[in-house]
C-alpha cells in the first residue's frame, strides 16, 4: 500500500511557475506508475501527467505538453511536477495517484492510490 501526500500549490499570477511534490510512504513506492491529475470545480478529474517505475517513459496531455514536466525520486519516494508558464485555465486541485499496473494509464479510475490534492489557482 502507499500513501501519498501533495504539496506546493499556491496562488500564482500567469505566466508564472510552480513545483508540485508529492511525497510517498510504503516500502514498494519505486514499483508503481506515477501520475498527476487535477480536477476543477464541476468538472471531472482528468489527467495531466505520468511517468513509468524507471522514469523511462512519460507522458503529457496535450493542454500541458511543453510546459510541465513529471519526474520521481525513487530513493527519496518522491515524484514532481514542475509547471511553466502557467495560464488561468491551470487553475485546479491537483492530485497524485500511484498504479500498480506497468503502463501508463489515462483514466483516473485505473489509478489504485490517492493523495488528498493540493490547490493550484493562476491569476489573470
Amino acid at each position: 500500500q502507499v500513501q501519498l501526500v501533495e504539496s506546493g500549490g499556491g496562488l500564482v499570477q500567469a505566466g508564472g511557475s510552480l513545483r508540485l511534490s508529492c511525497a510517498a510512504s510504503g516500502r514498494t513506492f519505486s514499483s508503481y506508475t506515477m501520475g498527476w491529475f487535477r480536477q476543477a470545480p464541476g468538472n471531472e478529474r482528468e489527467f495531466v501527467a505520468a511517468i513509468t517505475r524507471n522514469s523511462g517513459i512519460t507522458y503529457y496531455a496535450d493542454s500541458v505538453k511543453g510546459r510541465f514536466t513529471i519526474s520521481r525520486d525513487n530513493a527519496k519516494k518522491m515524484v514532481y511536477l514542475q509547471m511553466l508558464s502557467l495560464k488561468p485555465e491551470d487553475t485546479s486541485v491537483y492530485y497524485c495517484a500511484a498504479d500498480r499496473r506497468l503502463r501508463i494509464e489515462l483514466e483516473a479510475n485505473e489509478y489504485d492510490y490517492w493523495g488528498q490534492g493540493t490547490q493550484v489557482t493562476v491569476s489573470s
